[in-house]
């Protein structure tokens, strides 16, 4: 019989073992410290965060407070200005109230006196002038007052009196004019009421529209004083009919 030989490996499973690595002692201390080693710089790494965490944190109170002094300091300043603004302002005030009560004082010490006279040209003759009346009626809630008022016993002329004449005189005047009206009428007196205006200073624009309103125009005329009649007729504030 011829003789059979088997070649490994063909045919026949071959089983190669391998051999496994035998974990020391040595192995395990150098895992664990490397695991230290990595411990040790996470840790690191989170108080390096912490840190600039803290310093970041510090910096931005500090801006915080800064800011804040700043705000105040300016607040401080705002305050201050418009205390020493109002204070200025308050001062013009009183300033130009007391010029303006002297350019008045002036006026009606310049315009007032002569003009029974200078009415009485006019065709009027009234026998009383008083001044500054005042009248407050709190009944009928009336209250007004009058520079001047000249009277007789039929007709009455009420005579406001201003530094520089202004449309809005014009028409306040017209609204003190329906006042004394409505006053006289609710005590009986139906005189016929006339309305004037004096000024210092009276330009043609404001002259022209107070006649317009039918209101005689007080004002000098060099070292005199002229008084002007409405064009046509002046306007009467006569009674109520009823």
């Amino acid at each position: 019989m011829p003789t059979i030989k088997t070649v490994p490996g063909k045919g026949t499973r071959a089983y190669a073992r391998k051999t496994a690595k035998r974990v020391t002692l040595n192995d395990v201390w150098a895992g664990f410290a490397e695991l230290q080693k990595s411990h040790a710089e996470t840790e690191a790494v989170i108080r390096e965060t912490q840190e600039a965490q803290k310093k970041a944190h510090a910096e931005t109170e500090a801006a915080i407070k800064e800011t804040q002094a700043a705000l105040k300091e300016t607040q401080e300043a705002q305050k201050k200005a418009h205390a020493e603004t109002e204070a200025v302002i308050k001062e013009t005030q009183r300033m130009l109230g007391d010029l303006g009560n002297k350019f008045g004082d002036e006026a009606e010490h310049t315009l007032i006196p002569g003009l029974p006279g200078k009415f009485r040209d006019l065709g009027f003759v009234f026998g009383a002038m008083s001044r500054n009346r005042k009248i407050h009626d709190y009944e009928h809630d009336i209250h007004t007052e009058v520079d001047a008022f000249l009277e007789n016993g039929v007709q009455e002329v009420a005579v406001e009196v201003k530094a520089k004449l202004q449309k809005a005189d014009v028409d306040g005047h017209i609204k003190r004019m329906e006042k004394l009206r409505a006053y006289a009428d609710l005590h009986g007196d139906r005189r016929d009421l006339f309305g004037a205006l004096a000024a210092t200073v009276v330009h043609d624009k404001e002259r022209e529209y107070a006649l317009e309103n039918g209101f005689y125009v007080i004002e000098p005329s060099g070292e005199d004083v002229t008084v002007t009649s409405p064009g046509g007729s002046p306007r009467i504030w006569q009674a109520s009919k009823g």
